[in-house]
């Protein structure tokens, strides 16, 4: 098994990380560890999953229909119901 030292950690960030550790019963070692390792499964994570953005965008253009626009905003129109409630206003 491999050893790591870290130097040049700052005060604060030390600190925490001792708390994180005893808040967890771990020592600090094992608890920088842990944050390692829990880190880079987030991040193999984040990398393997589309943002929403790109499911859109995969998704733009894969409406297929042989219809025309004529068509299917006529059908829409058909399906509405005019509510009593807005016939008469607010």
């Amino acid at each position: 098994m491999a050893n790591l030292q870290i130097k040049g950690i700052q005060d604060d960030l030390y600190v925490e990380i001792k708390r994180l550790a005893a808040d967890e019963n771990r020592s600090v070692s094992q608890q920088v560890v842990f944050l390692l390792k829990e880190y880079l499964t987030r991040r193999k994570l984040a990398q393997t999953q589309k943002s929403p953005a790109q499911v859109l965008l995969a998704l733009s253009g894969s409406w297929q229909d042989d219809r025309g626009s004529d068509q299917i905003i006529g059908e829409i129109r058909q399906t509405r119901k005019i509510s009593i409630k807005l016939k008469e206003g607010f």
